[in-house]
């Protein structure tokens, strides 16, 4: 088999068949990040990241609360530096956020003076767009997300649910090729939750863009994930990675009753499980009030 660049996407020859590689959209290589605290006291919270995530691809970070998935999500997004190691995005560093990428956060982070067309046109109106054609392309945004209608309804008029339709939408007015999430679906109903998880599947279908996402949630991470990366804590670390492979066509009920599902369910969380008692969390009366990664419906 043999092997060669074409600009800057791997291609090879095999069986007869020319076929294309994903190139690395993100990257992190050795990164340490430590905090000190008033006292000086030295808290690591994520030791020796290192992480590809190809073009295109879907990759969900699942672990225990304080296992650093967030504070790996803003080194990529250029809001935090590592304190060893380095963060690339098409191989070039991270030293700053860009208009490469964008952030959907779970608090919604939007602006409660400004309508959702504004909220979501904020991008363009940095660009120095003119008012009439920043909400017209806004508009567009807001009705893919299925928010026709509530243009000019203020945030504070509107459900989580609805929140955060006009958080992913104003993500995506960026045409960014990167979407960091963090955890953007916890603080939603279920049903809510479930309709958003579809709807940002059928949005990476289409646009193909890379997403990096966070959650507590084994179920969540599988059903809409590539691959998924277990993560430990004290310090952070990666501990294991899964490949998915799923196939999603017959909707969430027929994915959690595939064989193949209930034995990625079970094998990710006997890690996280052990992972949760090596840390004490699972220990004696704290096991129900402590469990901060969510089993949802064990097959």
């Amino acid at each position: 088999m043999d092997g060669w660049q074409l600009g800057n996407v791997p291609v090879f020859f095999n069986g007869g068949e020319f076929h294309y590689r994903s190139a690395v959209k993100i990257q992190t290589r050795s990164v340490d990040k430590v905090f000190i605290d008033a006292q000086g006291q030295r808290f690591t919270a994520l030791a020796g990241i290192d992480l590809e995530v190809n073009e295109g691809e879907f990759v969900s970070l699942v672990g225990p609360s304080g296992c650093g998935k967030s504070t790996l999500l803003e080194i990529l997004a250029g809001l935090q530096q590592a304190t060893r190691g380095e963060a690339l995005v098409d191989g070039a560093p991270i030293d700053g956020p860009g208009p490469d990428r964008a952030v959907v956060f779970q608090d919604y982070a939007l602006f409660p003076w400004r309508t959702v067309v504004d909220n979501v046109a904020f991008s363009f109106e940095l660009q120095g767009m003119g008012k009439d054609e920043r909400r017209e392309r806004a508009g567009q945004y807001v009705a893919q997300m299925g928010m026709e209608g509530f243009e000019n309804y203020y945030i504070w008029q509107l459900s989580g649910g609805m929140r955060q339709r006009v958080g992913l939408a104003r993500a995506l007015a960026c045409e960014p090729s990167v979407l960091l999430m963090d955890e953007p679906f916890g603080a939603l109903d279920a049903i809510t939750r479930d309709i958003l998880q579809d709807h940002l599947l059928g949005l990476q279908a289409e646009t193909r863009k890379t997403v990096v996402f966070v959650t507590h949630s084994v179920d969540e991470a599988l059903y809409l994930s590539d691959r998924v990366i277990v993560m430990g804590t004290r310090p952070g670390r990666f501990l294991t990675e899964f490949e998915v492979g799923l196939d999603r066509s017959g909707g969430r009920e027929q994915l959690r009753a595939l064989p193949a599902y209930g034995t990625l369910y079970r094998d990710m969380w006997a890690i996280l499980s052990a992972e949760l008692r090596r840390g004490g969390v699972m220990a004696g009366s704290q096991k129900a009030t402590a469990m901060d990664v969510r089993s949802d419906d064990t097959p």
